[in-house]
């Protein structure tokens, strides 16, 4: 039985009904659902972003590969991101509603588009 890890930036620790954040960086928690091939939810948990945008260490992408994700949903990210998770083949989904239960739904339809160009409003300093 193999199980998907889905990633999602949200604005508050609500388990399934946390709101999706709309900058993908700056979320300050990343909700992480596990999902059996049956489609059952097996694990709903949410992490602190401890990156760079918090005062912690680190990258919110980098940060996010150390919690080993099969996809991540997200409403947009900058292209710098975006390529991080092409590079380790991670799926970058587009949110198509604003909780955390609408999109998996939507993700266990497969309605979800693949993210497949950054954000041009994302600017970082170098």
């Amino acid at each position: 039985m193999s199980t998907e890890r889905i990633v999602i930036p949200v604005i508050e620790n609500a388990g399934l009904d946390s709101r999706l954040s709309e900058h993908f960086g700056r979320a300050p928690y990343f909700m992480v659902i596990e999902i059996s091939s049956e489609g059952e939810i097996l694990k709903v948990e949410a992490i602190p972003n401890t990156s760079e945008h918090f005062g912690g260490f680190g990258r919110p992408p980098d940060k996010i590969l150390q919690l080993s994700p099969t996809a991540l949903i997200t409403y947009g990210m900058g292209p710098r991101a975006l390529n991080i998770f092409q590079q380790a083949r991670v799926a970058v989904l587009r949110a198509n509603a604003s909780t955390v239960r609408e999109v998996i739904e939507a993700f266990k339809r497969n309605q979800l588009e693949e993210l497949t160009e950054g954000c041009r409003e994302a600017r970082h300093p170098l």
